[in-house]
């Protein structure tokens, strides 16, 4: 089943979308400028065959195995991981205007495609990216620490408007903390990126809660995180916890005027980043 998801412009956005075999949201419809999502549910010897038209693609392998062709190139055998909690993932770049298709293997395959707006000819060719080129790292600390993969954010994994990772927020933590937006392009203090968040949890009865919110109040959003939701964030700030016992994994997408992350932190939360550092501070001393 196929299923289109529309939201009205500007509005913050959860949809859940368990067990939909073959989800889209595209733009305009779902209310964003550039980016859109398919996620494929994909059993053994399945063969899906699209084009990726209008849009640059990352295709990340959530789960399972696949063989991805695009035009006369032939990725075999990729992805690794049961699924997001078990290690980093297989992607492959797709450039606009091209004809692919995965075919499931093995136990099946879940597939996300992470997709911008570009309108304009391919400046590339499609490539893979494997786990071993995939950065990994940590942000925050203490309660607001969080584990991340970074899969293309620069040019070691090229895109025209395309960043994309990975985000791991464990028991009771805090994730995008403080909150920050990237709505008004005002470089090098801020540039303009839409962003995307599809959640999993690591278990079929956890959940998590999300912030969303904007300076004029147009955006006052506060939702609960269930395993297979997606929340567009066209503008605002945002940030998401994960309830105690369980880990909420995000994959995030942002795409806009220029490839690079600059975000501008809630001006009334700022005094955090300074409390991050004395406690950093204190925690390498005592390691010492």
């Amino acid at each position: 089943m196929k299923h289109l998801v529309k939201s009205r412009s500007g509005d913050a956005m959860f949809v859940n979308i368990k067990d939909v075999e073959h989800f889209v949201s595209e733009p305009p419809a779902n209310g964003m400028k550039y980016l859109g999502f398919e996620r494929l549910l994909l059993p053994p010897g399945r063969c899906h065959t699209a084009s990726s038209e209008d849009f640059e693609i990352f295709l990340v392998v959530l789960g399972g195995r696949c063989a991805v062709k695009v035009k006369d190139k032939v990725f075999e055998k990729i992805g690794e991981r049961k699924n997001v909690f078990s290690g980093k993932p297989y992607a492959v770049y797709l450039p606009p205007k091209a004809e692919f298709s995965i075919e499931a293997l093995d136990f099946g395959c879940e597939i996300a495609l992470a997709k911008a707006l570009v309108r304009e000819p391919a400046k590339m060719e499609a490539y893979l990216i494997t786990p071993s080129q995939i950065n990994s790292g940590k942000w925050g600390i203490s309660n607001y620490s969080r584990t991340f993969h970074q899969i293309a954010v620069d040019e070691k994994h090229p895109a025209v408007k395309l960043m994309i990772g990975e985000t791991f927020t464990p028991s009771g933590n805090w994730s995008t903390y403080p909150p920050h937006r990237h709505e008004r392009h005002n470089p090098p203090e801020e540039v303009f990126l839409e962003e995307i968040y599809y959640y999993r949890i690591d278990h079929p009865k956890g959940w998590g809660l999300a912030r969303h919110y904007s300076d004029d109040g147009t955006i006052d959003f506060a939702g609960v995180i269930k395993d297979d939701t997606l929340h567009l964030i066209p503008k605002g700030y945002h940030t998401a916890v994960a309830a105690p016992g369980f880990t909420v994994y995000y994959l995030w997408f942002l795409a806009g005027e220029e490839r690079v992350q600059l975000p501008y932190v809630d001006p009334d939360m700022r005094f955090i980043d300074q409390a991050t550092k004395m406690i950093k501070n204190i925690e390498d001393n005592l390691s010492v």
